[in-house]
């Protein structure tokens, strides 16, 4: 099993050049925010995520993969119509 100071560590090195803040609620629910570290600009904020359920590696390595794809998809609807 993974440890929470773990999943924080991997999941703040996986979206470079952004940086990543993750917090933990009193629920044991995890919350991502992805921003440009000089503007402070948020790109993604994702509330709710159940530690209980990002416990391995390969839920961590989903999860990080899911994030890259909304982040992806946000980028895509900021920038309209093609």
């Amino acid at each position: 099993m993974i440890s929470l100071v773990q999943l924080r560590t991997q999941l703040e090195r996986s979206f470079p050049p952004l940086a990543c803040d993750c917090s933990l609620t009193g629920d044991n629910s995890l919350t991502v925010k992805l921003y440009h570290p000089t503007s402070g600009q948020v790109d993604l904020v994702v509330s709710g995520l159940s530690v209980v359920n990002l416990r391995t590696p390969d839920a961590v390595a989903a999860l990080v993969e899911e994030l890259r794809y909304e982040l992806e998809s946000n980028n895509l609807r900021q920038l309209g119509p093609l």
